[in-house]
C-alpha cells in the first residue's frame, strides 16, 4: 500500500470550460499511454479482487489493468471484450464510482484506481489503431433470436448470443441503432462515432440490425415468435413523465426526451445544416436532479442559454453523478435546491414566460431512502424563463407490452421478468433492461442483457 500511496490518481485532461460551452466536442480527452500506465501501477492486483463484484458485465478488471501496466494495450482491450462488448461506451458513461471503483481496495485509504478511465483508454487505443477484430465464432447452431431494441441491453444480448453461435436480428424503431446511447446522451459526453464503432463491432459478429422497424406496429412479438426461436425485449423506458401541473402544455415546455432526442440524434445544434430545428432558450429551467437533467442543462448551456436546475431536494440527495454536476457547475449552470415548480405561466401567444415555484424542506425518508421534500406554505416565488425542460424520469412505452398476448406486466406497465434470467410469463420471450426495471444505468441494462443471453442460450439448446 505504501508504494500505491506514492502515486496519485491520474487526472484525465479535459477541455477548458470556457471553450467547451461553445462546442459539442467531448469534454474529457482521455489518457495518454503514459498516464494510463502510471494509473495502472496503482492497482494492487488483488488475489481476490473485490472490484469485479461491482461489475455487472463481469470484466476481469485486474487482468486488463495488468496488461495496461505492461504496455500491452491491445491485449487489455481484448481482455475486456471477453465479457464486455461495449467498452468504449462503458468507459465513458458507466458510474464506476458506485460500482467497481467503490469496492477497490486501494480506495479504502486513497482514491480508487480509475477503472473506467483505463477501460476507455484500452478501447480507444484498439479502435484508433485499426485493430478491432471479431473473435472466432463457434459453428452455427441453426437457432434464430429476435432482439427488440438496439440500446445497451439489446446490443449486449445480441453480441453474446452471436458469440454462442446463434443467428441474431435486432429490430430498432429509430433510423439509427444505439437506443438511449444515441438519442439520450449528448455528443459531448458520448460521441456518436464511438457508439457507431461499438455497434459496428456487434455487426462484425454476424448480428443483423434492421432500423425503422417499430415492433408493435409493423410486426408484433407474437409474429416474431412465428419466425424466431426466441425473442428478447429490450425496448427501454423512454416514455416521458410530467408533473401534472398547470402550464405544462405551453409552448417552450419540453420533456427531456424530446429535447435531447432533437439535439443528440437529429443534430439540432447544427441547424440549418441538419434538418431538425430546436428552440434556443435565453433563460432555461431544467426540472430534476439526475444525469438526464445534467445532460439537458449542459446542452442548453451550449445552445447559449442561462440555465438553472430546479431540484426539490438538497444537493446531497441528487442522484446525478458527481462528475456530471461538477462539469455543469464549471460550465456556468446554476442550481436552485429545495425548490419545486407548482405551475408555468404563459403570455398571450401561449409561450412560457415564468415558472412559479415553492420552497421545500426535507422531512422523513421516503421509499427511496431519501428524505421526503415537503412544501413550505407561503414561500412561492416566480422565476423568469422562456424554456422549461422536464427531466423527472420516464416510464415504460406501452407499445410492445400492450401488443403482446399473455405477457405479464406490473402495475407501472413494466414487463415482469426474472432478474437473473430475463424469463417472462410468455414462452420463448425474455426481457431485460429499463423495460423491466424502469430507468437505470447503461451498465445495469448491459448486465441484464448478459444474463438473458445465457438463459436464452440454455433455452435454445433445450429445444433441440
Amino acid at each position: 500500500m505504501a508504494r500505491v500511496g506514492t502515486i496519485p490518481r491520474q487526472r484525465m485532461p479535459e477541455q477548458d470550460p470556457e471553450v467547451r460551452i461553445h462546442n459539442f466536442d467531448e469534454v474529457p480527452l482521455g489518457y495518454t499511454p503514459e498516464l494510463a500506465r502510471r494509473e495502472a501501477e496503482r492497482c494492487l492486483q488483488c488475489k481476490v479482487p473485490q472490484c469485479m463484484k461491482g461489475c455487472p458485465v463481469e470484466v476481469d478488471i485486474p487482468g486488463f489493468i495488468r496488461l495496461v501496466r505492461e504496455g500491452d494495450f491491445l491485449g487489455a482491450a481484448r481482455k475486456i471484450k471477453e465479457t464486455n462488448n461495449l467498452p468504449a461506451i462503458c468507459g465513458r458513461v458507466c458510474p464506476q464510482e458506485t460500482q467497481c471503483e467503490q469496492l477497490c481496495v486501494v480506495g479504502k485509504r486513497y482514491e480508487p484506481v480509475a477503472v473506467g478511465r483505463l477501460e476507455r483508454f484500452a478501447a480507444d487505443y484498439e479502435r484508433e489503431h485499426g485493430a478491432v477484430d471479431a473473435p472466432p465464432l463457434p459453428p452455427p447452431t441453426g437457432k434464430k433470436v429476435a432482439v427488440v431494441g438496439s440500446g445497451p441491453s439489446g446490443l449486449t444480448a445480441a453480441a453474446d448470443l452471436a458469440k454462442m453461435g446463434h443467428k441474431v436480428v435486432i429490430f430498432e424503431g429509430l433510423h439509427v441503432p444505439g437506443g438511449v446511447l444515441v438519442y439520450g446522451i449528448p455528443e459531448f459526453r458520448l460521441p456518436k462515432r464511438i457508439v457507431k464503432a461499438e455497434v459496428d463491432f456487434v455487426r462484425s459478429l454476424g448480428v443483423e440490425i434492421r432500423t425503422d422497424w417499430v415492433i408493435g406496429k409493423i410486426r408484433t412479438v407474437d409474429e416474431l415468435l412465428g419466425e424466431y426461436d426466441a425473442v428478447y425485449v429490450a425496448t427501454g423506458a423512454g416514455a416521458p413523465t410530467f408533473m401534472g401541473i398547470p402550464g405544462e402544455n405551453l409552448n417552450g415546455v419540453y420533456s427531456a426526451n424530446e429535447y435531447l432526442t432533437r439535439v443528440n440524434l437529429m443534430r439540432a445544434y447544427q441547424f440549418p445544416e441538419a434538418d431538425t430545428p430546436v428552440r434556443r432558450g435565453r433563460k432555461v429551467a431544467v426540472i430534476g436532479g439526475g444525469n438526464v437533467a445534467m445532460d439537458a442543462a449542459r446542452t442548453a448551456r451550449r445552445l447559449g442559454a442561462e440555465v438553472i436546475v430546479i431540484y426539490r431536494r438538497s444537493r446531497a440527495e441528487m442522484p446525478a453523478r458527481l462528475e456530471e454536476v461538477h462539469h455543469a457547475e464549471e460550465e456556468g449552470v446554476r442550481f436552485q435546491f429545495l425548490t419545486n415548480p407548482v405551475q408555468y405561466l404563459g403570455n398571450e401567444e401561449g409561450w412560457v414566460v415564468a415558472a412559479e415555484c415553492i420552497r421545500m424542506e426535507l422531512g422523513e425518508p421516503d421509499a427511496s431512502g431519501r428524505r421526503r421534500p415537503v412544501p413550505i406554505p407561503g414561500s412561492e416565488f416566480a422565476l423568469e424563463v422562456d424554456q422549461v425542460i422536464v427531466a423527472i424520469g420516464t416510464h415504460a412505452n406501452p407499445l410492445v407490452p400492450s401488443t403482446t398476448k399473455s405477457l405479464k406486466l406490473n402495475k407501472w406497465g413494466y414487463i415482469v421478468a426474472d432478474p437473473e434470467t430475463g424469463t417472462t410469463s410468455k414462452e420463448g420471450v425474455f426481457a431485460g433492461g429499463d423495460i423491466v426495471t424502469g430507468a437505470a444505468t447503461v451498465i445495469e441494462a448491459m448486465g441484464a442483457g448478459k444474463k438473458a443471453a445465457r438463459a436464452i442460450d440454455a433455452y435454445l439448446r433445450r429445444l433441440r
